[in-house]
């Protein structure tokens, strides 16, 4: 089968599109017939292995999966001897790594029936962005309804469902984001867009229930600033490749576990976002009553996924960028 290889970590230079074997599914795994995958920030800080602190787990020299790719929509092809509600031609989404690729092994604890109303492209779209907003909001800062929520960040692929998310979940949504993507952010549901161009939110006088930090560009101290004396502060990786890093967005979430146990009344907390059947499913439900829908700002072929994360990188891509198999 065909797929994109990493011998090395490096730019997207470092990337292949080559043939391999086709894997063959263990007990408890389904084989997916690829037909779409997204391109995710996980890709590019994989592919530079950064921070450097997380080759621990990437691997040190390169990286332990050498297929690129994390979430997919697709067929299964063949099932494990321990699988049980899924069969060949159904049509699934979810995440597993080695998806920039024809075929791609996942645990079926990690897939599910793709939302009926959704294109394969859109159904790709949703998995690991969409888990890390709903565990963000609905788990970890346990939105109510009515509470005031900011979102840093509210144009990148977990952003644009953290807006959809917090308005489902009956929030006051104020979205930062650039100048051009002002109104794809407000088209989102958005009740108030601040350009950060124009305006640093951590300098206003709004107080906010709920900050979603989505890109690691301010203090620990500044988020806290607009945080009302009660209100929760939600880290999620972010950040950009700038050239190499020890700790990366890290850093952040390193300050927080120091300052947390002493932040009085004030949450400090960081998503920690599993995939799991149930959130899928929960994502699905959303996706097919229309409450929340994927936004694919554009799509490369499978032979061009390592022009795709070059262009998430570089161009600063607004929503999903998906790769077509």
């Amino acid at each position: 089968m065909k797929a994109v290889i990493q011998d090395r970590y490096g730019s997207a230079d470092a990337l292949e599109f080559r043939d391999i074997d086709t894997p063959v599914p263990t007990a408890d795994e389904v084989l997916v017939r690829v037909h779409a995958a997204s391109v995710n920030a996980y890709d590019w800080h994989l592919m530079h292995g950064d921070p450097v602190i997380g080759r621990s787990m990437m691997g040190w020299r390169r990286p332990k999966e050498p297929v690129r790719g994390r979430d997919f929509a697709g067929r299964v092809e063949a099932v494990g001897s321990g699988v049980t509600g899924l069969k060949p031609g159904d049509e699934v989404y979810g995440e597993a790594d080695g998806a920039f690729a024809e075929y791609v092994c996942a645990r079926d604890t990690e897939i599910g029936p793709k939302p009926a109303n959704l294109t394969f492209e859109q159904a790709a779209a949703i998995p690991l962005a969409g888990n890390t907003a709903l565990i963000g909001l609905r788990d970890v800062a346990r939105v109510q309804p009515g509470q005031t929520v900011l979102v840093n960040g509210a144009s990148g692929g977990v952003g644009t469902f953290a807006v959809q998310l917090a308005k489902v979940y009956g929030a006051e949504v104020t979205a930062v984001c650039s100048t051009r993507n002002v109104e794809l952010v407000r088209s989102l549901g958005a009740d108030r867009v601040i350009d950060y161009k124009q305006e640093d939110f951590t300098r206003g006088d709004r107080r906010y229930d709920v900050v979603l930090d989505l890109v690691g560009n301010h203090s620990l101290a500044e988020f806290r600033r607009v945080l009302t004396p009660t209100g929760t502060l939600v880290l999620s990786g972010g950040g950009v490749y700038e050239g190499g890093s020890i700790v990366g967005p890290m850093g952040l979430f390193i300050r927080r576990r120091l300052v947390a146990p002493f932040a009085r009344h004030q949450r400090l907390l960081e998503i920690s976002a599993r995939q799991s059947r149930a959130n899928l499913a929960a994502l699905r439900e959303l996706a097919e009553s229309g409450r929340i829908a994927p936004v694919v700002e554009r799509t490369f072929p499978l032979s061009e996924a390592a022009e795709a994360i070059r262009y998430l990188e570089v161009e600063h891509a607004r929503a999903k960028v998906v790769v077509t198999v």
